[in-house]
């Protein structure tokens, strides 16, 4: 379920086109345009994906999907076994019965109106969720445009491939020439990796 999208900022567009390969990117798919997701929900698939291939996540998370409908006291009431039998980890069990907790006592209510960073911060003391979950939130949740998502390995890889890199030192040092669009230039590095 979309609550918005995320659709091509003709300023952003111009801005990240300075850049050569970012604009070979953008004749080669287009203007970037995204889905934003309620928070739980991609909580949820992010904790369930983690460690898995793109394949694997999917599958799993159809299951607690048909199993929960994504609702907190149906991901309550299954439990952390219930969610072990429906193929989970135990660790990732627990990180769920966190996440359904927090979203039933109102934890995510006003994280759209804190800064980048602030929003980060709430989201990683939760069980499960890492740097790398928090921006994938603020991303594809909170529509945050200025994200350089340093912690996914395609985006690096891509971005080292492209642009000639050799450490995650030097794609962080990247995304400073895409700033406040580094979401969109992100998102045109998945692109790549995708197509």
């Amino acid at each position: 379920m979309h609550l918005s999208e995320r659709t091509a900022h003709p300023e952003a567009l111009a801005h990240l086109a300075r850049d050569p390969v970012m604009a070979r990117l953008i004749e080669r798919h287009g203007p970037y345009r995204w889905g934003l997701h309620p928070v739980f929900p991609s909580l949820v698939r992010a904790v369930v994906g983690q460690q898995l291939s793109n394949a694997a996540a999917r599958t799993m998370f159809r299951r607690v999907q048909q199993a929960t409908g994504l609702e907190p006291e149906r991901l309550l009431a299954l439990g952390e076994e219930g969610l072990r039998e429906l193929g989970l980890a135990r660790a990732k069990g627990r990180a769920l019965v966190g996440l359904a907790e927090a979203q039933r006592e109102g934890y995510f209510e006003g994280l759209e109106t804190l800064p980048d960073d602030e929003a980060a911060a709430r989201l990683v003391r939760l069980r499960g969720v890492g740097p790398w979950t928090a921006q994938m939130v603020l991303i594809f949740s909170l529509g945050r445009m200025d994200v350089w998502p340093t912690g996914d390995l395609g985006m690096v890889r891509q971005a080292e491939r492209l642009y000639r890199l050799a450490t995650r030192a030097e794609v962080e040092a990247l995304g400073e020439r895409f700033r406040p669009w580094r979401s969109a230039a992100a998102h045109y590095l998945w692109a790549e990796t995708d197509a």
